[in-house]
C-alpha cells in the first residue's frame, strides 16, 4: 500500500447485510410492536426509533419502546458478530436527533467468542413463553453467566426470592385491576394482540387461556386464547429476576433492552424457556413495589420469568414485519 492509498471501507456484503438483519429482526418487543427503523447508509448503521409505534396508553414517555430497540440493537451486534463483523456502536449520536437511537460501524472480527456465536445461534427458537414453567435447572450455575452478560450495559440483574411471589401476584393484579377500565388501554390492547396472520402484533396462537394464566400468576392479561389443558396441573416455578438501572434516562432504556436481549439468549442457549414482563413496571405504584424488593439497586425496569418448559414446541413463533420495512440501504 503506498503512502497515498486508501484501504477499503471494512463492511459486510450485501448479503450477510440481509441476512444478518434478517436474523435480528426475531427480536422481542412490547406487544410485537417491532418499533424500529434501520438505515444503512453505505458504511454505517443507523437504528432509529418508530414513534408510530408508540403504544401510546400504556408507554407514553416511550420507555417500553426505547427498551425494545435496545433488545434488537444487541440482537443486531450478535448476528453480525456470528458473522464475523465487530460493531462499534455509538448511542444517540445526535443529541439534536432524539429518535436517533445508536450508530454502528464495522471491523473484521475473524474469531468471535463462542459464546457469542451459540447466542446468535438460538435466535430463530427463543419465543415469548407465557405459560407456567418448571423451575430452571442449574439456576446457581446460570445466574453468574447472566449477570456477567448484563453487567457491560451498566445494568443489575437481581433475583426475587421465592417468599415474595404472591407480592408479587398482588403486584401483577393489581397493575391489571388499574387498567381494567382504562378503555384507551384496553383497545391498545385489543390492537396489537390476538389476531393471527399479520406480520406484527401478539397472535392468537400466541397468547394463553384464562385456565392457563391463573396459574402463573405473575403475568400481563391480554385477550383470552380458546380455553385448553396445556401443561396440565403444572402451576408456575419460574425464577424470577428484574433488570434495574441507576436512572431513567433514554441510555439507560436503551441498554435494558440490550441486557435483555443477551439474557433472553443465553437462556434460550441454557434449554430455558422465558417471558419478559413489563406491565408491572408500567405504573409508577409497581415500579416503587420493585424498587423495594431489590433493596434499592436501581430504578427497576423490568421482569423476567425464567424456568423450563416441558413442551416448549406448544410455543408459536410470533410474525415479523418484512425486511423491507424495517431497513432501507441508502448505498450499496
Amino acid at each position: 500500500m503506498t503512502a497515498m492509498s486508501i484501504p477499503p471501507l471494512a463492511i459486510p456484503d450485501h448479503r450477510t447485510m440481509l441476512a444478518a438483519m434478517r436474523l435480528a429482526s426475531r427480536a422481542p418487543s412490547v406487544h410485537n410492536t417491532q418499533p424500529w427503523r434501520w438505515v444503512f447508509d453505505g458504511t454505517k448503521l443507523h437504528l432509529h426509533a418508530d414513534t408510530d409505534r408508540l403504544l401510546t396508553a400504556a408507554d407514553p414517555q416511550g420507555r417500553q419502546l426505547i427498551i425494545s430497540c435496545g433488545a434488537m440493537l444487541h440482537h443486531v451486534r450478535t448476528a453480525f458478530g456470528a458473522r464475523g463483523w465487530h460493531t462499534d456502536t455509538l448511542r444517540e449520536p445526535d443529541p439534536l436527533n432524539p429518535g436517533h437511537l445508536a450508530e454502528i460501524s464495522f471491523r473484521p472480527w475473524p474469531t468471535p467468542p463462542a459464546g457469542l456465536v451459540a447466542r446468535a445461534g438460538v435466535i430463530d427458537l427463543r419465543r415469548t413463553d407465557r405459560l407456567p414453567f418448571e423451575a430452571p435447572r442449574d439456576w446457581n450455575a446460570l445466574l453468574p453467566r447472566l449477570r456477567m452478560l448484563v453487567s457491560p450495559h451498566y445494568l443489575d440483574l437481581v433475583t426475587l426470592d421465592e417468599k415474595i411471589r404472591p407480592r408479587l401476584t398482588a403486584a401483577s393484579e393489581q397493575a391489571t385491576a388499574l387498567r381494567r377500565h382504562d378503555m384507551m388501554y384496553q383497545a391498545e390492547i385489543g390492537w396489537w394482540a390476538g389476531h393471527s396472520g399479520d406480520s406484527e402484533g401478539v397472535p392468537r396462537e400466541a397468547l394463553i387461556s384464562d385456565s392457563e394464566s391463573a396459574r402463573v400468576g405473575v403475568g400481563r392479561t391480554f385477550p383470552s386464547a380458546p380455553h385448553s389443558a396445556r401443561r396440565t396441573g403444572l402451576e408456575d416455578h419460574a425464577s424470577l429476576v428484574v433488570l434495574s438501572s441507576e436512572g431513567d434516562s433514554v441510555t439507560e432504556w436503551l441498554r435494558t433492552g440490550e441486557a435483555l436481549s443477551a439474557v433472553l439468549l443465553e437462556c434460550t442457549v441454557a434449554g430455558l424457556a422465558t417471558c419478559p414482563l413489563t406491565h408491572i413496571t408500567e405504573l409508577p405504584t409497581g415500579r416503587n413495589l420493585l424498587t423495594g424488593l431489590v433493596a434499592d439497586r436501581g430504578k427497576p425496569q423490568l421482569m423476567i420469568r425464567i424456568g423450563v418448559a416441558p413442551d416448549s414446541g406448544d410455543t408459536a413463533p410470533t410474525p415479523r414485519r418484512p425486511l423491507t420495512d424495517i431497513l432501507t440501504l441508502i448505498r450499496e
